[in-house]
């Protein structure tokens, strides 16, 4: 078992406590099986209102799934208690905003979607619904991020464009945006 941090970076404009919303947030996710090493394909997500029930009662989590290579029963959880928002004194550093109980699975690639918010950073504006999901074709506010993922021994890399998020804070009268974000997991 162990706990793994998801941490996010941003270069933030004019906001601040960015965080996702509500317990249907969906958190997707790439996972690697601890036992042989295989990568899913696809991506999955988990919830906090998502609960399966361990083999042998031994509790509930997020996702309980058998790897398909080598049938292990594995699982994930969310820590609901470390979920915490990006602020504007987090801009361009990374910061752990949500860990991950894992029996068996580690994460290895996030996706971020729609379902986010902020606030202005020098005002009460809202900033309800902000999407950061992630583009197959180039758009004039995308960036490239770079991954490098590490399976079987070699690395591929990875090229991904993450939308940046722009708004109007008429409050304040300024442009308000989310630019370059980028994530990593660490170990906790």
């Amino acid at each position: 078992m162990g706990k793994f941090g998801l941490q996010f970076k941003a270069s933030l404009g004019n906001v601040t406590n960015v965080r996702p919303v509500g317990d249907d947030f969906r958190w997707y996710l790439k996972l690697k099986c601890g036992n042989c090493g295989e990568v899913s394909d696809k991506w999955q997500y988990i919830t906090l209102l998502d609960s399966m029930p361990l083999k042998g009662g031994r509790g509930s989590a997020s996702m309980v799934q058998k790897c398909k290579l080598c049938s292990r029963e594995n699982s994930i959880d969310i820590l609901r208690d470390t979920i915490t928002p990006y602020n504007a004194e987090d801009s361009e550093r990374y910061k752990t905003i949500l860990q991950f109980e894992c029996r068996g699975l580690e994460p290895v690639d996030f996706q971020p979607q729609a379902g986010f918010a902020a606030s202005g950073a020098e005002t009460s504006s809202q900033f309800p619904e902000i999407n950061l999901q992630e583009k197959v074709r180039k758009k004039r506010n995308s960036h490239i991020i770079s991954h490098l993922l590490v399976h079987s021994g070699a690395h591929k890399s990875l090229f991904y464009m993450f939308q940046d998020w722009t708004d109007y804070d008429e409050k304040a009268s300024e442009s308000v945006g989310i630019y370059e974000v980028t994530h990593q997991f660490i170990k906790c």
